[in-house]
């Protein structure tokens, strides 16, 4: 009948598909082209992580911190560092944070043009996928220079760092600062004044600065949504506190926030020129002194054994806050180790976003927040062949269950 209303049909989408660069499955209900409803499940590429190192001492756990992304793997390594430092009472030399922040900066840097490119590439612009990706590799070169690795740097140990920056380095680093300071007005030019790129992110997947703060968003998805929310601002960590850092926000380039897509591009892309000023500060007031707080690794381990407590290490990575918890009780590995990477507090927002847009739309709002399932990712439980739901009662449940068996 003419006057009958049409049922929605459900699309499926992954969890291999050519938009989506890491596993997971979305179910989305349509209304024609348009999405009414959506939801996803992620749980594809869970590795055991943290299981491995619980059963390992502090030492080596770090180096499983360092690949649990590949992207940014200094923050996971500095967030559990800094929760470690914190139970066994280590103190990390000043110089030691300032190279932290040095990496890390650099580590933002390379993290948010690699996005760029993949958001250019998911519009199908890939002449800016190549120039963006093409520029990031100075980055990536000034980071191998440092560190001896474009991929799990191994810089950062717990109590320091275990490579010094020096002199005959700096300028290699503000050769990198000139050209990515000149650079970025031509990239902010073709990514906000092409009109092909404005059609298509302009208006499109939004996030209200409410559904940013009632689903608990972090990094440059929140602030995109005019959240002021920036741990180097708000809990400064490193050298951070010595540095006059704020938060990017839309209204600063753009007048307005709106919370799209467009708002999301603007705040990365500003933040690769804030992390410039950030690192050639820290070049120019690095204090002098040691690296670490203690050099001879199985002295180091000695104090980490005798250690008590509980910590949790806190770190704004390129996608947001990285919150690391551990807890020790005087053995040689962690009595419990946590890690909740920065996209486990964006993806929710993915159910706003795409809600009301259209199917073409879902590869670069999915991409907006840029995602990593590889540190999100969490296990299903499966017992007898069959896959068990809990509500969130049952995870209370399970919870305090575990603090009472962990006291006793």
């Amino acid at each position: 009948m003419s006057g009958e209303k049409k049922a929605p049909y459900i699309v499926p989408i992954g969890p291999t598909h050519p938009a989506l660069k890491e596993p997971v499955m979305f179910t989305f209900e349509m209304d024609g082209e348009v999405i009414r409803d959506v939801d996803f499940a992620p749980g594809q590429t869970h590795r055991g992580i943290e299981w491995m190192g619980m059963r390992r001492n502090p030492v080596q756990i770090v180096h499983l911190t360092d690949r649990i992304c590949g992207i940014c793997g200094v923050s996971h390594t500095l967030a559990f560092s800094r929760a470690v430092e914190q139970v066994a009472g280590i103190e990390v030399p000043e110089r030691a944070d300032y190279i932290r922040t040095i990496i890390a900066e650099f580590e933002r840097i390379q993290s948010h043009l690699l996005w760029a490119g993949v958001a250019a590439h998911e519009l199908g612009f890939d002449s800016l996928l190549h120039l963006t990706w093409r520029v990031r590799e100075q980055s990536m070169d000034v980071i191998e220079n440092l560190t001896g690795n474009r991929v799990n740097y191994a810089l950062v140990q717990v109590g320091g760092v275990r490579r010094d920056i020096v002199p005959e380095q700096h300028r290699i680093i503000e050769d990198c600062l000139s050209t990515y300071e000149g650079l970025l007005g031509k990239l902010l030019d073709l990514f906000l004044h092409d009109k092909t790129i404005a059609m298509r992110c302009r208006n499109i997947g939004f996030l209200s600065r409410d559904d940013a703060l009632k689903l608990c968003t972090v990094g440059p998805t929140a602030r995109a949504s005019g959240v002021n929310v920036d741990l180097r601002q708000d809990y400064p960590y490193c050298a951070y506190g010595d540095l006059d850092i704020r938060a990017i926000l839309p209204d600063q380039h753009l007048g307005e926030t709106r919370g799209d897509v467009y708002d999301r591009i603007v705040v990365r892309l500003l933040e690769v020129g804030q992390s410039c000023g950030i690192v050639r500060q820290c070049l120019s007031e690095m204090p002098a002194g040691e690296i670490t707080a203690e050099p001879k690794l199985a002295k180091l381990l000695a104090i980490c054994k005798k250690a008590r407590g509980e910590a949790i290490g806190r770190v704004e990575a390129p996608r947001g806050e990285c919150f690391h918890y551990v807890m020790m009780d005087g053995k040689e590995s962690p009595v419990a180790w946590k890690v909740k990477a920065s996209s486990y507090s964006n993806l929710m927002s993915w159910i706003p976003m795409l809600k009301g847009e259209q199917i073409a739309d879902i590869p670069i709002v999915v991409a907006s927040i840029d995602p990593c399932l590889s540190c999100t990712d969490r296990v299903a439980v499966v017992r007898g062949g069959s896959r068990s739901i809990l509500s969130k009662d049952d995870l209370h449940r399970l919870s305090v269950e575990k603090t009472r068996r962990m006291q006793q």
